[in-house]
């Protein structure tokens, strides 16, 4: 095998991990979630920025406030997981390149002036970096459910601002019983890749 990752870390990251649909009510702490983030945020962007921002929705009100938000065959799953994130993209993460880009401040103005473009990065980046967490919770030893199934008008409305996009709200913890549909296929080496 050409791959130098462990072939059960392969297995737990990759072939073996699945979206839950449903979970056990063994609680997720903040010891696991800050281990989680701590793994993910070296993941690479462009510019190094950071424009992902996890909401974690822990409290019953916090809870239900979202549930109305999600697509009817969402709701159920999501109010019983035990965590809950929203995930986003921070459209003003400019700001922070002077710190996380210090060899090139000047970059903040020079490309992320204009909101439009900002956005646009902001969305590609943040993306990049939810499915970075994706892996990091499968790493965790804990199964994700992310869903893009939710009224995420609503979603910014509830629970950010106009200067956050609502990507996907992700459902976190162990798998609880007839947590896998059965798996999907997924496209050959010679469907996807090609050599010029």
């Amino acid at each position: 095998m050409s791959l130098v990752l462990d072939p059960a870390a392969q297995d737990l990251l990759f072939r073996e991990a699945r979206t839950a649909n449903s979970f056990s009510d063994e609680p997720v702490t903040e010891e696991q979630v800050q281990a989680i983030y701590d793994l993910v945020k070296y993941g690479p962007t462009a510019f190094n920025q950071t424009p992902l921002r996890i909401t974690l929705v822990r409290s019953p009100e916090a809870r239900e406030r979202l549930v109305k938000h999600m697509a009817e065959g969402n709701a159920a799953k999501t109010s019983t997981a035990p965590l809950v994130a929203i995930l986003s993209a921070d459209n003003e993460f400019h700001e922070e390149l002077p710190q996380l880009l210090p060899h090139f401040p000047q970059a903040k103005d020079m490309f992320f002036a204009e909101r439009p473009v900002r956005e646009q990065s902001a969305l590609l980046n943040a993306a990049l970096q939810a499915a970075y967490f994706i892996v990091g919770v499968r790493a965790a030893g804990l199964a994700a459910g992310p869903m893009t199934g939710a009224d995420f008008a609503g979603i910014q409305k509830e629970f950010l601002d106009a200067d956050h996009t609502p990507l996907m709200v992700v459902n976190i913890g162990k798998p609880g019983e007839d947590a896998w549909f059965p798996r999907s296929p997924r496209l050959e080496f010679d469907q996807v890749i090609t050599t010029v």
